[in-house]
C-alpha cells in the first residue's frame, strides 16, 4: 500500500495533472503489481516522470542507477537520455533483473540500458567513468556510501538524485541506525559548499543535488 506524506487527495491532484508515462511503462506497472513482491518500490509516477524531465534537460552520456527493481525508473531515465547514453544499473536481484529485461527488450530505449548483478558497492568500484547523472534507490544502510563514492565520480556540473529521503518521515524523529544514515546523508549535502540541492516532497522525497566542484 502507498504511504502518504502529504493529503491523500493532494496526492492524487499531482498524480492526474503530471503527464502519463508512455504504455510500456504503464503496463510494467501493473505486471509488477501482478507477479512481484514488494511492489511499492516501484517508483511510480511523479517520481518516474521527475527523473525523465531531469534527464532530458540535462542529456546524459553516461549514467548510473543504484537499485533498479523491475526497471520503471531506468527506463524513465533513458527515455531523456540521448540514443547514444548509457544508462548502467547496478541490481542484486535476479528475478528483478529478468523481468525488468523483458521490457527493456520492448524499449526503443532499452539498448541504452545495462544491468550488472551484483553488490552496487563493488560494481562501482570496477567502473571506470566519469559520470554525468546517478539515481541511488537502493538499501539505505549504504546511502552515505553510494553517495559519496558517486559524487567523486562525477563531473562538475553532474546530477545525483537520491530517493527516500523522507523514509516515510522518519528522518524528522529518527529512531533506528538507518534513519540516522538518511539524516546525516541529507545533512552533509545540505553543508556541502561543493553542490547545491533542492530536497523535494515529491513522494517519499527526492534530494536533487547538482555537483558545482
Amino acid at each position: 500500500m502507498t504511504q502518504y506524506l502529504v493529503d491523500e487527495a493532494i496526492e492524487d491532484y499531482a498524480f492526474i495533472h503530471t503527464g502519463e508515462e508512455p504504455p510500456l511503462l504503464q503496463e510494467l506497472i501493473d505486471k509488477t503489481n501482478e507477479n512481484m513482491g514488494w511492489p511499492q518500490k516501484l517508483s511510480g509516477r511523479l517520481v518516474g516522470r521527475t527523473l525523465k524531465l531531469l534527464s532530458a534537460i540535462h542529456q546524459p552520456k553516461v549514467a548510473l542507477e543504484i537499485g533498479m527493481f523491475t526497471g520503471y525508473s531506468a527506463l524513465s531515465i533513458a527515455e531523456g537520455m540521448p540514443d547514444d547514453g548509457r544508462l548502467i544499473c547496478c541490481e542484486t536481484n535476479p528475478r528483478a533483473i529478468e523481468f525488468a529485461q523483458t521490457f527493456y527488450d520492448r524499449s526503443e530505449h532499452g539498448h541504452k540500458i545495462e544491468v550488472i548483478f551484483g553488490r552496487a558497492l563493488d560494481t562501482i568500484e570496477k567502473l571506470d567513468l566519469t559520470l554525468d547523472f546517478t539515481f541511488i534507490d537502493a538499501d539505505k544502510r549504504n546511502y552515505l556510501n553510494y553517495y559519496t563514492r558517486v559524487k567523486e565520480m562525477t563531473r562538475p556540473g553532474g546530477l545525483i538524485v537520491l530517493d527516500n529521503v523522507l523514509w516515510s518521515g522518519k528522518v524528522v524523529q529518527p529512531e533506528s541506525e538507518i534513519d540516522d544514515i538518511l539524516v546525516e546523508t541529507n545533512r552533509i549535502i545540505a553543508a556541502d559548499p561543493n553542490v547545491e540541492n533542492v530536497f523535494l516532497t515529491v513522494r517519499d522525497g527526492l534530494n536533487v543535488v547538482r555537483k558545482i566542484r
